[in-house]
């Protein structure tokens, strides 16, 4: 069977976790270019309209853009405005330092590599964030949920991923992520193997029921070796 592709979720997975205040960074984006009477019902609203489409997300499995958090929210969205959220982002941002050196040992044995992100961002803040780390140029193809109807777990969100890295087959494929439910049961139903990334906070993302990882694993550099062993199965 192999391993053809190893596809990767972004956030808390390509990137170490981290915990963030939204609403205070959200008051900071507003504070810098709306008036001071109107920073709070901004803020508020834009944390409100987040969790919504991200509820919507995990229970329906639609997707959603950064543009419909600010219709939603009533906040009006200018170029400067997107800018100091990437720029409130970036710290947070930044590609686990194994990284380069897995994908290069990866590349070095004939298998692919794909990314799956769950996300709102649009595919431009991606690839500069990609770049400025050295890491767009190993990539095979990579899949927003921003570009698709759908999110992690559904099953189709997956198989674009894999038609982006051109893998045809579910089961030689790898996916590597930190959440039971959309990561690993979602890439587990949907034929694939899985390896879950484990930090603090994984288990507010549990459920009952889930189906397990194949590999757990707590650091990026614990993952060549069970892609070694299922390649030479």
């Amino acid at each position: 069977m192999g391993v053809q592709a190893v596809i990767f979720d972004w956030g808390g997975t390509l990137t170490p976790w981290h915990d963030i205040e939204v609403t205070e960074m959200w008051r900071a984006i507003c504070s810098a270019h709306l008036p001071p009477d109107e920073v709070e019902r901004a803020a508020v609203a834009l944390v409100e309209a987040e969790k919504e489409l991200w509820r919507r997300g995990t229970e329906e499995h639609r997707s959603a853009t950064l543009a419909e958090v600010f219709e939603l929210a009533g906040v009006g969205c200018s170029d400067a405005l997107l800018l100091s959220h990437f720029e409130a982002w970036t710290p947070h941002t930044h590609t686990d330092p194994a990284v380069p050196g897995l994908f290069d040992a990866l590349r070095e044995r004939g298998i692919k590599i794909g990314v799956l992100s769950n996300t709102m961002w649009s595919r431009d803040w991606h690839e500069r964030v990609f770049a400025r780390d050295d890491v767009l140029r190993h990539l095979d193809g990579a899949v927003y949920s921003c570009e698709i109807p759908w999110t992690k777990p559904h099953a189709e969100a997956f198989r674009a991923a894999m038609d982006a890295v051109g893998a045809t087959d579910p089961a030689s494929c790898v996916f590597v992520g930190d959440r039971p439910y959309d990561d690993i049961h979602g890439a587990k139903a949907a034929g694939l193997r899985a390896v879950q990334i484990w930090h603090q906070t994984t288990h507010a993302f549990s459920r009952p029921g889930l189906t397990p990882p194949d590999a757990l694993i707590h650091d990026l550099e614990e993952l060549l070796p069970h892609v070694e062993r299922w390649a030479a199965a």
